[in-house]
């Protein structure tokens, strides 16, 4: 063979093995493009799951408009006392803190049986700091009626909790609510209508853009006219952690799951009947 020829051979060789190279090359690119594609999938769902099991409502902070619940209640103590110028005449007052879907934790029968029946002032009673005890008197107007023992016989029991730490902490929700546009928003418009829209809104404003999503209004008929009864705002796992007080309200509805707004329109309904 002419060295002309072996030349040839040669270069036709090296063109050959080059090719293959640039094939395996792109090949594995390919692969590494795709693998790596999969694996950011991959992270993306586990994100997306891990935020969705995040954002789960563990909690509820009942909050009721006092005025509203007296009306359907004019023979409770703290519903026959009630006046214009009484503190939950014109702020929202606690009706509990409780726990999704658990109950009567640890509790004897005959307790519970009481507690079903309404004859509150039979159960235990709770043993709080004078601190907390004043604190959840103002927060809490039905402790008139031992409230207090209810909600912690059927719900407290069930957040590890000592008793004292419970009342604190949701009065300490209270407070931040409270506080609030919303508050301020249902303050000034008593006697007047009120459509979910504003106390969205309020709720947005105060506590993040959101926050309205996670609550639910309810509405009861007195006469004619629809009231405002309750507002049930949803929290996270963290609502009976140390953390609490930390994140407050705001916080712990930011890490809550949705749910739809219930009534879109009542009335803020004045102290008196």
């Amino acid at each position: 063979m002419s060295s002309s020829a072996i030349q040839g051979c040669a270069k036709a060789s090296f063109v050959l093995v080059c090719s293959c190279i640039v094939l395996l090359l792109g090949f594995s690119m390919s692969k590494l493009l795709l693998s790596i594609s999969i694996l950011f999938l991959s992270l993306s769902s586990a994100a997306s799951v891990s935020a969705q099991e995040s954002g789960r409502t563990r909690y509820i902070l009942a909050a009721s408009w006092q005025p509203a619940f007296c009306q359907t209640n004019q023979r409770k103590a703290e519903c026959a006392s009630q006046g214009g110028d009484r503190y939950d005449a014109t702020h929202f007052s606690l009706h509990g803190l409780w726990p999704m879907r658990q109950e009567y934790c640890g509790v004897s029968a005959d307790q519970k049986a009481a507690d079903k029946d309404s004859d509150w002032t039979s159960l235990p009673a709770v043993n709080l700091s004078p601190e907390t005890k004043a604190a959840l008197d103002k927060a809490m107007p039905g402790t008139q009626s031992g409230l207090e023992r209810h909600e912690w016989i059927k719900h407290g029991t069930c957040t590890k909790m000592s008793a004292d730490d419970y009342f604190a902490t949701a009065v300490d929700l209270m407070g931040d609510l409270n506080a609030s546009a919303v508050r301020d928003l249902f303050a000034a418009n008593v006697g007047k209508p009120l459509k979910a829209d504003a106390i969205k809104a309020a709720f947005d404003k105060s506590f993040g853009a959101g926050a309205a999503d996670r609550v639910k209004m309810s509405c009861r008929r007195v006469g004619k006219a629809r009231v405002i009864s309750e507002l049930t705002i949803g929290l996270s796992q963290d609502a009976v952690s140390a953390q609490a007080k930390e994140k407050g309200l705001g916080g712990l509805i930011q890490s809550a799951g949705s749910t739809s707004f219930g009534c879109d329109e009542g009335l803020v309904d004045a102290a008196g009947f």
